[in-house]
């Protein structure tokens, strides 16, 4: 028994805001993204739910954004999980049509009814704060995982790299203020750069190129005098989401004409490199995160109006 797409980030999303509550601050949507992996095209539908069900309010302005309308230990699992998929209770029988001698009921209604309350009850009982407590005892590694945990490892790695650009800081600075409207042709160009590879070592049917690809790009305090970045994207499959990478992007000034950007992050592999071989799919990877960071500097090269020169560009 799982919850639907919808259901599952509907509770990711009300853990997130639960887990802000004590804090006084709202939620803004590129943060319940970031912090719970909620796909950025759905993440606005996701916190309306929760909105409609009067769980949430929602506040517009620069200090705006979601949050709790009650604490989190008064606020149940069932009523979450309703807000994502709707009342928990058998709308029909669970066989169907039947033999005429089930006109009436069939044999497993009792038995289903009785599972479908068990259920209810047990959601029911289970308060926000306790998932919360929960998540962050995983956080802090002290959780001890059932023996039937149902988690699967997943294509993901950890990959640092970098490049010089050859820009000024501030020139820098203000094209990356712009970014989520032209890093995204970058990255989706990345994608295709590592299917021509793909390609090449295994031409199966399975491609990297994703549908769609949206970035978020965002300050992050910073002892650095020459900043740091938060920077995520999710590339689309045909069934939604299925690539991720979420990270640091650190500008050092070199001189006044040098910046040198850091990239480290974690990156998930596209949802079909799971069926392929390991070795290839680290490998498109870190070429995919690569070629990412090197068209990004060569876009803000031109965008100054500079030759792009050769990058120097090294995974780590």
């Amino acid at each position: 028994m799982t919850l639907s797409k919808r259901g599952d980030y509907v509770v990711r999303a009300a853990l997130c805001l639960a887990r802000a509550y004590s804090s006084g601050e709202p939620r803004k949507i590129r943060e319940v993204v970031a912090e719970m992996d909620v796909p950025l095209t759905y993440a606005s539908q996701i916190l309306a739910d929760l909105v409609r069900a009067e769980l949430a309010v929602s506040k517009a302005g620069k200090g705006g954004g979601y949050r709790l309308v009650r604490a989190p230990e008064e606020v149940s699992l069932l009523e979450v999980v309703e807000a994502g998929e709707g009342p928990l209770r058998s709308e029909r029988c669970a066989l169907g049509d039947g033999p005429c001698r089930w006109d009436a009921v069939c044999p497993l209604h009792e038995t289903w009814g009785a599972a479908t309350a068990a259920l209810r009850g047990t959601l029911a009982e289970t308060t926000l704060a306790t998932l919360v407590a929960r998540d962050e005892a995983l956080e802090a590694g002290t959780y001890l995982a059932p023996s039937d945990s149902h988690r699967h490892s997943d294509p993901a790695m950890v990959i640092e790299d970098w490049v010089q650009v050859e820009v000024g800081l501030k020139a820098v600075s203000h094209r990356l203020a712009s970014a989520e409207t032209w890093l995204p042709g970058c990255v989706l160009a990345s994608y295709s750069e590592a299917e021509t590879i793909r390609k090449s070592l295994d031409p199966s049917h399975l491609t990297w190129i994703p549908h769609a690809v949206t970035v978020l790009v965002s300050p992050e305090p910073s002892t650095s005098e020459d900043g740091e970045l938060r920077l995520l994207w999710e590339a689309g499959g045909v069934k939604g989401p299925s690539s991720r990478f979420e990270g640091k992007l650190m500008l050092r000034s070199i001189d006044s004409d040098r910046v040198e950007l850091q990239l480290r992050g974690v990156f998930r592999a596209p949802n079909q490199a799971l069926e392929g071989d390991a070795v290839l799919t680290e490998k498109l990877s870190r070429v995919t995160v690569r070629s990412a960071l090197r068209m990004m500097a060569q876009a803000i090269e031109q965008a100054h109006g500079s030759t792009p020169g050769d990058q120097l560009v090294r995974a780590r």
